[in-house]
């Protein structure tokens, strides 16, 4: 008997110090001495993982023996790759130091399956762009920062306001869906005015999907879209702020303050302020050729603590902007009058967002988003009042069963508008707001086939109270080659309803006559995109990804505006056709260990419409037919000096011009913007930058006889008609034109030097 106990005792004791011996990784993840929050820390192809905490530090115990693959990755940082042989037993510390990298992520992104998933995972392509990618090229706002993604384009649709939307592949800006956090923020009004008051300082990162996405987002998302993901409260810096201002008098300002809210939420407030005050007429032709601009934008965002770690944030924001283009010697005084021309927009916008979990065991989610756009615009004589009130409510249920992970969810959008155009008549000439209900139901199921196979079904029905019925399906296919490949296969259908007086600027400025032949219809398209991924890692500690794309998106009911068959018209109705948007996507990503980083893209595109009526085929106006971008980053070796070299390069484009006798080029040049900055971080929490934007001072203008058509007589006054009401030559308007500022597809400034100051406090 006591030979029994004796043995069980010494059996326990080894099982004791068998388990006693467990292997353990733990260690601090760091870049320059800050330490790195919420940086993912993984074994590779093993389920053994963590994050950081608020200190840098991560801790893995209870690991197998064995040789491993340590990864260690951080939005905004190059990935790092540690060999391990762990023994039975041992516990090692690890210290990494983290470079900096402005390379697209491969963290988690959400918008491509409105879930949670790293990059790489997805079956749908995200490309992820961090705020170490935008401050290669400082800007007031993302509107501007976007010039350097391969692909996407800000596009400037008046010379006199400067206002403008986002092109995806060669679509014009009402096809790009543009969302804050996942919500559906802007949009409408919002697409052309409201993209210039997102303060840069606050932004994590930015998520691009390339083709439709209305089977999850709904309406708008038909060429792609863009979430702007704002910073967690508890990841920001205590203080942050960014001042820069350029030779040509522009002042940009953006401020983040991180506070706690006891112990029960973190707080995160930024301040953007940007003025241009400067009258700059370098091309002679009497009107200003920058906007000016007065723009204040207010952003907080709170998340609170609850428990089982359950989500609530919630964030609002606030934009004014007062800006102004036009005679070089208009005042105020002389709004919506026929003495002086000008165009002058004040837009007043605030916006309510949030994300909640419901207190229940399965994962239910309730998002929502509520804005409130006011415009006060005069064009000339013409005023423009217009109001927009949008308000979005979503309810999903992630669940996984077995190989099956399920997203099922609800929404309900409402949009109100209402302005003082045709746009908003009825029949008997009464103001008739116009007031849209779209309820709408979704499902996705990713399969996981195989580890290296997974398939994404998705389906979404939605009932449009003027449009009825929509149905749109969605396909994606991903195929893991090995853990350096990755093919993908994406297809699925799009819808979009016009609402042409919030999306068109065209259509109020100027003298044409806005004709519209139909009752418009939404629009379709069916979209199929293949997209291969390629990584290579080098024992020198270099690093290369490499990604390429293919498309076609075939549109029915496409409305394309028709400048061309009457000068003095603006012409919509719905193609009798149909059209097309195909092309070839590369992006490169280059890091090399002696500070050498390089991130170069190139996009070929082949965008036309056909009616069926004619057998040609018309390619659409300010459309580039390939696009190039770049960034070339060097830090030199022992300093804290970094020089970064941005650009892009657009080829031809068809113009504008207003009939044969416009002496304006009829296609654009082969043109580019090319930028230059040396920043300097070797002083505690204090950043100082400079450089040069528009390297090349290279302008539209240039090459041509006027950019503006009659700048010098805005009111149509000396114009001379016949007896069919059409413009005929004379003396003074040799080239029978009436004013038009719609000759644009590029900025009108030139080169300017600018320097800046970053403080961070953490």
């Amino acid at each position: 008997m006591m030979r029994s106990i004796l043995f069980t005792l010494l059996l326990a004791g080894v099982f004791v110090n068998l388990r006693a011996q467990t292997t353990v990784v733990h260690g601090t993840v760091r870049s320059e001495e800050k330490a790195l929050v919420f940086a993912t820390v993984a074994i590779s192809n093993s389920r053994y993982g963590t994050t950081t905490d608020p200190e840098g530090k991560f801790y893995l115990d209870k690991l197998p023996a064995g040789k491993y693959n340590l990864v260690i990755s951080a939005l905004g940082y190059a990935q790092k790759n540690i060999p391990l042989n762990l023994k039975n037993g041992q516990t090692l510390h690890v210290d990494v130091e983290m470079k900096e990298s402005h390379a697209m992520a491969d963290e988690v992104v959400v918008s491509g399956t409105m879930k949670e998933i790293t990059r790489l995972a997805s079956p749908v392509p995200v490309e992820v762009y961090s705020p170490a990618f935008f401050r290669k090229n400082p800007t007031p706002s993302i509107f501007d920062a976007l010039q350097n993604v391969n692909g996407v384009r800000p596009q400037l649709n008046c010379n006199v306001c400067n206002t403008g939307d986002i092109h995806i592949n060669g679509l014009e800006g009402p096809y790009t869906m543009i969302l804050i956090d996942g919500m559906p923020i802007v949009s409408g009004l919002s697409s052309v005015y409201g993209l210039s008051g997102i303060p840069n300082a606050l932004i994590e990162r930015v998520e691009i999907v390339k083709g439709p996405a209305s089977s999850l987002y709904g309406s708008e998302a038909v060429g792609g879209l863009i979430n702007i993901i704002t910073k967690r409260p508890q990841n920001a810096p205590s203080v942050s702020a960014d001042v820069f201002s350029t030779s040509w008098g522009e002042l940009n300002t953006d401020l983040g303050i991180k506070l706690k809210a006891g112990k029960k939420a973190d707080v995160l407030t930024g301040i953007n302020y940007f003025k241009y005050s400067n009258r700059i007429d370098k091309n002679n032709d009497n009107f200003t050729d920058v906007t000016l601009q007065d723009r204040i934008s207010l952003f907080q965002k709170w998340n609170f603590n609850r428990k089982n770690k359950r989500v609530f944030s919630l964030a609002g924001r606030y934009n004014y902007e007062d800006r102004w283009g036009g005679d070089i010697s208009w005042d105020r005084s002389y709004r919506g009058g026929e003495t002086r021309y000008a165009e002058s927009i004040y837009t007043n916008r605030w916006e309510l967002l949030g994300s909640y979990q419901l207190p229940f065991k399965e994962p239910l989610m309730f998002a929502f988003s509520v804005n409130d756009h006011k415009q006060n615009s005069v064009y000339g004589t013409t005023i423009y009042g217009a109001r927009q009130q949008i308000a979005f409510g979503q309810l999903t249920w992630d669940k996984k069963i077995e190989e099956h992970d399920l997203l099922i969810g609800t929404a309900l959008r409402y949009t109100f508008y209402d302005d003082n155009t045709p746009a908003t008549v009825s029949l008997g000439g009464q103001n008739k707001a116009d007031k849209v209900w779209l309820p709408g139901l979704f499902v996705q199921d990713e399969i996981a086939l195989s580890k290296s196979h997974k398939l994404l079904l998705g389906m979404r029905y939605d009932y449009n109270s003027v449009h009825r019925h929509i149905l749109t399906p969605r396909f994606a296919y991903k195929w893991n080659i090995n853990d350096h490949n990755v093919l993908r296969f994406n297809a699925g259908t799009g819808f979009r309803v016009v609402s042409l007086f919030t999306e068109e600027h065209a259509a109020l400025t100027g003298s044409r006559e806005v004709v519209l032949t139909q009752k418009l219809e939404p629009e379709r398209s069916y979209n199929a995109n293949l997209n291969y991924h390629r990584k290579f890692y080098f024992m020198s500690g270099s690093f290369l990804s490499m990604d390429a794309s293919a498309w076609y998106t075939h549109f029915t009911n496409q409305i394309i505006p028709d400048y061309l068959t009457d000068p003095d018209k603006i012409i919509y109705s719905n193609l009798d056709g149909y059209a097309v948007s195909r092309g070839l996507s590369m992006n490169m990503d280059l890091e090399l260990n002696n500070g050498l980083k390089v991130m170069a893209g190139a996009s070929f595109l082949d965008v036309y419409s056909k009616n069926n009526q004619t057998s040609f085929k018309n390619r659409p106006l300010l459309t580039e037919k390939w696009t190039g971008t770049w960034s070339i980053s060097y830090k030199f070796p022992g300093t804290q000096v970094n020089l970064d070299y941005t650009g892009n390069v657009y080829g031809s484009m068809q113009l504008p011009v207003l009939g044969d006798l416009d002496p304006r080029s009829e296609k654009s040049p082969v043109w580019s913007l090319q930028n230059i900055q040396m920043n300097y971080s070797g002083f505690k929490n204090l950043e100082i930058y400079g450089g040069v934007k528009n390297l090349l001072n290279w302008t539209p203008g240039k090459s041509e006889p006027f950019i503006i058509a009659r700048s010098r007589d805005p009111f149509d006054q000396n114009i001379v008609k016949n007896a069919q009401g059409q413009v005929i030559p004379t003396t003074d308007n040799p080239y029978a034109m009436t004013f038009d500022p719609g000759y644009v597809y590029a900025p009108n400034q030139g080169l300017r030097t600018f320097l800046g100051v970053r403080v961070t406090i953490r």
